[in-house]
């Protein structure tokens, strides 16, 4: 059984830092491209950032993260990471971690101003 689980949230103040981190585990996950979403209250979900897998120089971001946010995965494939940078209280939402087939259970990222 493939499993996604996101670690990493908290709050955090208006311009602080923080690094989401996502594993895979039940798959040999690391040919697959990784994402990050999120979803605030009341919205749809948004994407973030998405780091294939073969080719893992290869990112793609969001308009509202770009510049701020950088998505990686280490050698194996299995874990990706979203590294976030200057949040805004706009940043606050859960997050999520996607390998196209599957999700994970998110993690809260609360930014006060």
């Amino acid at each position: 059984q493939v499993q996604l689980v996101e670690s990493g949230g908290g709050s955090v103040q208006a311009g602080s830092s923080l690094t989401l981190t996502c594993t895979a585990s039940g798959r040999t996950a690391g040919s697959y491209t990784m994402a990050w979403y999120r979803q605030a209250p009341g919205k749809e979900r948004e994407f973030v950032a998405a780091v294939q897998g073969r080719r893992r120089n290869v990112t793609e971001y969001g308009d509202s993260v770009k510049g701020r946010f950088t998505i990686s995965r280490d050698n194996t494939g299995m874990t990706a990471y979203l590294q976030m940078n200057s949040l805004k209280p706009d940043d606050t939402a859960i997050y999520y971690c996607s390998d196209s087939a599957y999700w994970g259970q998110g993690t809260q990222v609360t930014v006060s101003s």
